[in-house]
C-alpha cells in the first residue's frame, strides 16, 4: 500500500521531555506544508489505532531523513512505538474550552460546565503547557469565588480514578506548605496507623519548596507504588507514604503542579482544589489541614488563614468530608534540615526519640496527630494529645513507620552530601527573625529537591542568643559548583537570619 503524505516512518531520537509529548519532523516534511503546521502546533498523532496529542517540533538538520519522524521518549512509551512504525499526523479539533479561559481574563465567571470541559481537555492532553499556564494565570490572584473553587475541585476529582476502601473512617492530613522543614507527615501517619486507624497518605513532590513529603520519603523507601500495591500495604499496615503522581488520583492536579512549579505560582483557589481533590479521590473522609502563618510563609496573616479555613471547610462539606483546620506558627522553619535527606534525618530522630531530636517538629507532629485520633474515634475530644504522645514515646510509632516502609519495598537510611559550608554570625546578639523564603531559596540553589542530599541545616531558632563566629546554617550540596552557587546567593541576600 502506498504511503500517504501525512504518514511518516518512526526513528528513535532518545529525547527526554519528562511527561510532555513531542513529535519531531523535518522542515521539508510534506505534512508540514500540506497541513500548514508550525512549530509548537498541537497535533493528533496516530499509530496502529492508538493516538496521543503532542506538540510539533520542526527539525532544521539531517538528524531525520526525508519521510522520517521522531517522538519524545514519553510519547514513544505511550504509543508503545518501535523503529519503522508508521505515524499519521492531523489537526486537532478546535479547542473550544479555552474560550472559557479567555472569558475569565475579561471578567467572566467559570461555570460548572466550563470547568468540566477544561479539566477533561487537560486530562485528554489537548492543552499544551502554554494553555495550562493560561488557565493557571486566569485562576491566580484569588480570582475564583467559593462556588468556582467547589466546581473546579469536583471536576478534578472526576477526571481520574477514585479509591473506595469500603468504609467511611478514612483519615488524612495535609499542610498547605511554605514552611521549610515542616515534615510532619511521616510522624503523624506512623502515630495514627499505630493506633489502628486507616490513613492512606498520598503526597506530592515539591512545587516551589526544597522538598515535598514524597521527595523526603523517597530517601528512605519506595514511594512510586501501583494502586494494587497501595491497597496491599494499607490492608497490612493501616497506612502508607506514597507519591500521588504514580497513580491516577486527580491526575490533572499533577499536570497543573508541574506548570505551577515553573511559574512559581500557588494560588488560593487552586490550592484548595488541589488538596481536596487528592483527598476525595483517595477516599478520605476526615482530614486535618495545617496552615502555617508567618511573615515569610505562604500564608502571611491570620485573616488569610481564616479565609482559607472557610474555603477548605465549605468545599470539604460539598465533597462529604469532615475538615479540621490547625492554624500554626509559620514564623520560622520547623526542625533543622531543609531538603529531602536532611528532613528525613529529622523525622527519624523524632520517631526514634533521640535526645537531639528537633522538639518543634515533635510538638507540631503531635498537635496534628491528636485531632486525627479524635476524629477517628480512638479517644475523646481533648484527649488525643496524650494518646499521640504515648504512641510516639513508647516506640510504637517508629515500629509502625519501619513496618510501612518494609511493606512498600524496604527501609534505608538517608545519605549525606559530600560538600558542606557553614554560614556564621558576624556579631553577638539574639536571633530576631528567619526569612523562610530566602532560606528555602538557598536550599534549592544547593540542588534540593532533585539532589536528594542537598539543602541546608538551620541551626538556630528565633530568640536564640548567638556569639560572633557561631554557625547559623550549614549548606549541603552534591557538587562544588552547586555549593558555590548557593553560597554566593546567601552572601548577597543580606540577613537570611537577622540578629540584633
Amino acid at each position: 500500500m502506498e504511503k500517504k503524505d501525512n504518514q511518516l516512518i518512526l526513528k528513535r531520537l532518545g529525547i527526554d521531555t519528562q511527561e510532555e509529548y513531542f513529535v519531531y519532523v523535518r522542515q521539508d516534511c510534506p505534512v508540514v506544508r500540506s497541513e500548514g503546521f508550525e512549530s509548537q502546533t498541537r497535533v493528533l498523532v496516530r499509530k496502529d489505532g492508538e493516538n496521543i496529542v503532542a506538540s510539533l517540533n520542526i527539525i532544521h538538520s539531517d538528524i531525520l531523513l526525508p519521510g522520517e519522524s521522531g517522538l519524545s521518549e514519553s510519547a514513544w512509551q505511550a504509543l508503545e512505538a518501535s523503529e519503522g512504525d508508521t505515524l499519521t499526523l492531523s489537526h486537532l479539533p478546535p479547542l473550544d474550552s479555552f474560550g472559557y479561559v479567555r472569558g475569565k481574563f475579561y471578567g467572566n465567571r467559570f461555570s460548572k460546565s466550563a470547568f468540566r470541559h477544561i479539566i477533561q481537555d487537560i486530562f485528554d492532553g489537548n492543552y499544551s503547557k502554554v494553555h495550562i499556564a493560561g488557565f493557571i494565570s486566569a485562576c491566580a490572584g484569588n480570582h475564583l469565588d467559593l462556588e468556582e473553587i467547589t466546581w473546579l475541585t469536583e471536576a478534578m476529582v472526576n477526571a481520574g480514578e477514585r479509591l473506595d476502601w469500603g468504609r467511611e473512617n478514612i483519615l488524612d492530613k495535609h499542610c498547605v506548605g511554605g514552611l521549610p522543614g515542616n515534615r510532619t507527615t511521616p510522624v503523624v501517619v506512623s502515630i495514627v496507623a499505630a493506633a489502628g486507624l486507616t490513613i492512606p497518605k498520598t503526597s506530592s513532590r515539591a512545587i516551589t519548596s526544597p522538598a515535598g513529603t514524597a521527595d523526603t520519603m523517597e530517601t528512605m523507601t519506595t514511594v512510586a507504588l501501583s494502586m494494587e500495591k497501595i491497597r496491599e500495604v494499607v490492608k497490612q499496615e493501616h497506612g502508607c507514604f506514597v507519591w500521588g503522581g504514580a497513580i491516577s488520583l486527580s491526575p490533572v492536579d499533577d499536570l497543573l503542579i508541574k506548570v505551577e512549579r515553573a511559574m512559581d505560582i500557588d494560588s488560593e483557589g487552586q490550592m484548595v482544589a488541589s488538596v481536596l481533590s487528592k483527598k476525595a479521590a483517595a477516599g478520605s473522609r476526615h482530614v486535618v489541614i495545617d496552615i502555617p502563618v508567618g511573615p515569610s510563609a505562604k500564608v502571611r496573616s491570620h485573616l488569610d488563614a481564616l479565609k482559607l479555613k472557610y474555603f477548605f471547610t465549605v468545599v470539604g462539606m460539598a465533597l462529604n468530608m469532615d475538615i479540621k483546620i490547625v492554624i500554626s506558627d509559620g514564623s520560622q522553619p520547623v526542625g533543622v534540615g531543609v531538603g529531602p535527606a536532611l528532613e528525613a534525618k529529622d523525622v527519624l530522630k523524632v520517631l526514634r526519640n533521640e535526645k537531639d531530636a528537633p522538639q518543634d517538629l515533635k510538638e507540631h507532629s503531635l498537635a496534628l496527630a491528636a485531632p486525627l485520633l479524635e476524629l477517628g474515634g480512638k479517644t475523646e475530644p481533648g484527649e488525643g494529645m496524650a494518646m499521640a504522645q504515648e504512641i510516639l514515646e513508647s516506640g510504637e510509632a517508629y515500629r509502625k513507620f519501619l513496618a510501612i516502609c518494609r511493606a512498600q519495598g524496604g527501609f534505608r537510611e538517608p545519605d549525606s552530601a559530600p560538600f558542606t559550608h557553614d554560614l556564621v554570625s558576624t556579631q553577638q546578639g539574639k536571633v530576631t527573625s528567619i526569612d523562610n523564603r530566602l532560606l528555602a531559596k538557598v536550599a534549592k540553589l544547593a540542588g534540593a529537591p532533585k539532589a536528594k542530599t542537598a539543602g541546608l541545616e538551620c541551626l538556630v531558632k528565633v530568640g536564640d542568643p548567638v556569639l560572633a563566629g557561631e554557625t547559623l546554617f550549614r549548606i549541603h550540596a552534591e557538587s562544588k559548583g552547586e555549593l558555590d552557587y548557593a553560597l554566593t546567593f546567601a552572601k548577597t541576600q543580606g540577613e537570611v537570619v537577622k540578629i540584633k
